[in-house]
């Protein structure tokens, strides 16, 4: 098993174990990708929830540029449901696990079909 692989065994679990959903596995993978070499930096595989900037990053980054949706405050308030859902004292919020968590709030699955 490779390093994606055991990773994406690691983010399966968080989404098991502390997000209380089955993953999709074929769609979690496809995410990982996504995410490219920041899933193997300590620092840039993970979403600092706390952090104002960081949200905005992922809002601009991940939800408007890759996933085609318009700004609005509901962007806003699916990252805030998305750390909710994730758990807000869960210091490691995996980003592959945190947008595979909007891509369903969104349905925009499609996007990586």
């Amino acid at each position: 098993m490779g390093k994606r692989d055991e990773l994406i065994a690691k983010y399966a679990d968080d989404l098991k174990n502390k997000c209380g959903m089955t993953p999709d596995m074929d769609l979690l993978t496809k995410v990982t990708i996504g995410c490219g070499p920041a899933i193997y930096n300590d620092d840039a595989s993970t979403v600092a929830g706390s952090q104002e900037s960081e949200l905005e990053t992922v809002k601009n980054n991940f939800l408007i540029k890759k996933l085609g949706l318009a700004d609005g405050p509901e962007l806003m308030d699916a990252i805030n449901q998305a750390i909710e859902t994730y758990g807000k004292s869960e210091r490691n919020k995996y980003r592959a696990v945190f947008y595979y968590l909007l891509v369903k709030h969104f349905g925009k699955e499609s996007v990586y079909g």
